[in-house]
């Protein structure tokens, strides 16, 4: 699926299950929560916490629910996100083609 397709597929969904978006500061602040439990999550599997009892570790869900929710604001913004994300990969090709190959620390 391209991004193309995922945005329409989730604007799909939302007429026909959804009723209508929620409101660009709701699914903005939705976004934010979803973030918060992909990073519960990576901090359980990758950091120093562990899993409570009955956490899963649902890393790809809580994933496709951030993509989800920023599908939904592209959708509501009119935002390309094909033609962005082209954009923003040869800004950081261009700002940073050497950058990381000069960098010691890697």
């Amino acid at each position: 699926m391209t991004i193309e397709e995922a945005q329409r597929t989730v604007d799909d969904w939302i007429r026909t299950y959804g009723v209508r978006y929620f409101s660009e500061l709701t699914n903005m602040t939705v976004l934010m929560e979803e973030v918060g439990e992909l990073a519960r999550v990576m901090a359980r599997k990758y950091g120093d916490q562990s899993f409570k009892p009955g956490e899963k570790d649902n890393l790809a869900d809580e994933m496709a629910d951030v993509l989800w929710v920023l599908l939904c604001l592209a959708n509501q913004t009119g935002t390309d996100l094909t033609e962005a994300f082209r954009r923003n990969l040869e800004k950081k090709t261009s700002r940073d083609k050497d950058r990381h190959k000069n960098n010691p620390k890697l």
